[in-house]
């Protein structure tokens, strides 16, 4: 039995660059994020048994909240210092982590999908293990009103 429990994020900095997205912790530490996020519309569904972070920045794309999604290794205390938060998902079971982000569990597999008629900021979703990284950006699908907008 696990003593991992469901934690609330708090803002944190976020520096987009040209070689990856860097994300400051309250803590001081820094995770980086390499490479140019792949685009998806509407949604991401990882690989069974990946960690999986999901980035949601503000506007200004300079700040934002990031949770964890079935992190079941970082004890809670560690979670609560670096301002990340965390979802703990059974499987089918769905979650608001911002209003307009939903994860969704489908047997190890996280499904992040957005709805861009309510967040204005920007998505991305982490899956990593020891084997690699891939990253995505969530977009409007082409021809979804908000798509135009957010290009302008």
């Amino acid at each position: 039995m696990s003593n991992r429990s469901d934690i609330p994020p708090d803002t944190v900095s976020v520096e987009l660059t040209e070689d990856g997205i860097a994300v400051e912790y309250l803590d001081g530490r820094t995770a980086f994020y390499h490479g140019v996020p792949a685009k998806a519309e509407e949604s991401v569904t990882t690989a069974p048994g990946k960690d999986t972070h999901v980035l949601i920045t503000d506007r200004t794309e300079t700040s934002g909240i990031m949770v964890y999604v079935n992190d079941l290794r970082t004890h809670d205390d560690i979670i609560e210092e670096s301002g990340v938060g965390r979802v703990i998902l059974d499987d089918g079971e769905e979650d608001e982590l911002f209003p307009g982000v939903t994860v969704t569990d489908h047997q190890m597999r996280v499904e992040v999908t957005v709805d861009y008629d309510v967040t204005d900021g920007r998505v991305f979703v982490f899956e990593e293990d020891e084997m690699g990284e891939r990253s995505f950006e969530i977009v409007a699908a082409e021809g979804d009103s908000t798509a135009n907008e957010r290009s302008e």
